[in-house]
């Protein structure tokens, strides 16, 4: 599962998610890769399960990258436990993602595999997506 080695602080403060990506709404490394629509905090486990179900489809051909990491700590607190008293415990990590934020980038594969991988990994996220491919992107 992903999470930070450390961080500096145990808790975070929830914060906003307004706006469009301004960074990392580009793709950078590989020539297809799915876009997020929607608002949405990703846990590492749909990360995870998202990166799975993509290099199984691709057959472990190719290359993946994931675009995005869960270095934000949630807390949560006990069931059946009055208002007040502080703050709860950490309870795991996710990555704040805007609209236009791509997740995940795959090369070294055809259109139609890497269509059908990118389809399948989006089935796993809570999130709307939209498959993009690079501009300068030719057939081989």
């Amino acid at each position: 599962m992903l999470q930070p080695k450390k961080t500096k602080f145990r808790r975070q403060q929830k914060g906003r998610m307004k706006g469009l990506a301004q960074r990392g709404n580009q793709l950078a490394f590989g020539s297809f890769g799915i876009k997020t629509l929607e608002n949405c905090w990703l846990t590492g486990r749909q990360i995870e399960a998202a990166r799975q179900a993509v290099s199984r489809c691709m057959k472990r051909e190719g290359k993946v990258w994931i675009r995005i990491f869960p270095d934000k700590p949630y807390t949560k607190k006990p069931a059946e436990v009055r208002m007040g008293k502080g703050k709860g415990n950490p309870e795991g990590f996710v990555a704040p993602v805007t609209p236009g934020r791509i997740l995940i980038e795959i090369e070294g594969v055809s259109l139609e595999i890497a269509k059908e991988a990118l389809r399948l990994g989006a089935q796993k996220l809570p999130v709307t997506t939209k498959f993009v491919v690079r501009r300068d992107y030719v057939e081989q």
